[in-house]
């Protein structure tokens, strides 16, 4: 007898094979947090992410550390710190790696704007 637990699509990779499939970024209304949607492969080994939220200047705004994460598929909110008014554009930089960092294993960037409050008005 022959049974699957997983999709053959979904079926838990290798270290070497997860990389990152999906990420999403929205601007929540307050414009001072932004929703951040990520899925990875599904994993044997769990891997660590880090993301980085990054002002056009290249200054850090926000960062999140997920260690060994136990799932594929993940939601958070991050919040843009040190900002007077948060209106521009943003890179979100998102590294997945295993013991270390320098170089990640797969990395994936994903810009995103922050409207002006008279933007998020009109809407």
């Amino acid at each position: 007898m022959n049974m699957q637990f997983f999709d053959e699509d979904h079926a838990p990779q290798a270290r070497e094979n997860v990389k990152i499939e999906q990420l999403e970024v929205v601007v929540y209304p307050d414009r001072f947090r932004v929703y951040i949607h990520i899925r990875v492969t599904p994993f044997l080994e769990r891997p660590n992410l880090l993301l980085a939220a990054r002002s056009e200047a290249g200054k850090i705004v926000s960062e999140l550390s997920i260690i060994e994460t136990m799932h594929h598929d993940m939601e958070f909110t991050m919040h843009l710190r040190g900002l007077q008014d948060p209106v521009g554009t943003y890179t979100l930089t998102a590294d997945l790696f295993y013991e270390t960092r320098n170089p990640p294993l797969h990395r994936v960037e994903q810009m995103f704007v922050v409207p002006s409050e008279s933007e998020v008005e009109e809407e």
